[in-house]
């Protein structure tokens, strides 16, 4: 693989501060689990991630995108190729009266504090929510009855071949825990979000009840990527892992949290072979126990 050819030729147009060799993912992924990237880039401006993708593809080298690394579990032995990480580095966000235009690696936390300055009501249940805009529209994150389906008016995405262009939202196909980008490998570039007038005191108080109870059910202290299972119709899934006796159980340092079962924590030193070694135990035992079929909300990437 010519990974030394392409960080030369991506060194002509991206600073090299933003092209990491050998890039640990411990450091980019919430799990903190996860060898070692071939190449990282960190890109600043679309052309950037244009010129990625144009090189990779001369190159015949593979790359995949991420956001901010909050529903991801890399692999131990890490990432073949180039991981272009959209999140701090491609973060520009600007208010326009009722809708909030965002580059793809803004944090919805911060698009949140945004709303809530500009006294702008509708993003509130993504107030906790970890990720970046671009990660939250492909897999339509959503929160306490909130999804983004219900806030996002149109997204600018990017084909593999690096062309640009606008999807509406009906275009976007919002559904559970998927969307169209996801479903065509599309990345998203920025989204504009559309939402509505509000009283900052009402807006506050929802935040803060919504914060109250992520802290309160949540192991916010561990690191981990969120909900490990989707929702099974009918069912809650940390329930079901709870009723299966699991709550606790741990492989190594993988553990389904004594807080909440539908999260596994990260102790110390899991890696992805406990996390995954676990997932199955969890979704073997759920199955005997009520005939239910989890599915895991985590994508999982890299080289065991």
């Amino acid at each position: 693989m010519n990974i030394n050819e392409v960080y030369k030729e991506l060194s002509n147009i991206i600073p090299e501060e933003q092209l990491l060799r050998d890039e640990s993912m411990k450091d980019h992924t919430s799990f903190r689990i996860g060898g070692p990237a071939d190449l990282m880039v960190l890109p600043s401006e679309v052309e950037h991630i244009r010129h990625t993708l144009k090189v990779c593809q001369k190159w015949n080298v593979p790359f995949m995108v991420m956001g901010n690394g909050s529903n991801l579990l890399v692999m131990d032995k890490g990432i073949r190729g180039v991981v272009i990480k959209i999140a701090n580095t491609f973060n520009g966000v600007w208010i326009e009266g009722c809708c909030i235009r965002a580059q793809s690696g803004a944090l919805l936390s911060v698009l949140s504090k945004k709303a809530l300055q500009a006294e702008l009501k509708g993003l509130e249940f993504a107030s906790g929510i970890p990720g970046t805009l671009g990660g939250a529209i492909v897999m339509n994150a959503g929160a306490y009855g909130g999804e983004m389906k219900d806030v996002v008016a149109r997204a600018k995405v990017m084909d593999a071949q690096g062309n640009d262009f606008y999807l509406r939202n009906a275009e976007l196909e919002f559904g559970y825990r998927t969307s169209y980008v996801q479903k065509k490998g599309l990345i998203v570039l920025e989204a504009e979000l559309a939402l509505s007038p509000g009283r900052y005191e009402d807006i506050k108080a929802v935040i803060s009840e919504l914060t109250r109870r992520r802290q309160e059910k949540q192991p916010l202290s561990l690191p981990s990527a969120g909900s490990v299972f989707m929702r099974p119709p009918g069912y809650f899934a940390g329930k079901l892992i709870e009723e299966a006796g699991l709550k606790g159980f741990r492989i190594g340092d993988a553990q389904v949290s004594e807080k909440h079962a539908g999260f596994i924590v990260n102790l110390g030193n899991a890696t992805a072979k406990d996390v995954l070694a676990l997932i199955k135990v969890v979704q073997q035992r759920v199955k005997e126990k009520y005939g239910v079929e989890l599915k895991p909300e985590i994508r999982v990437v890299g080289e065991g």
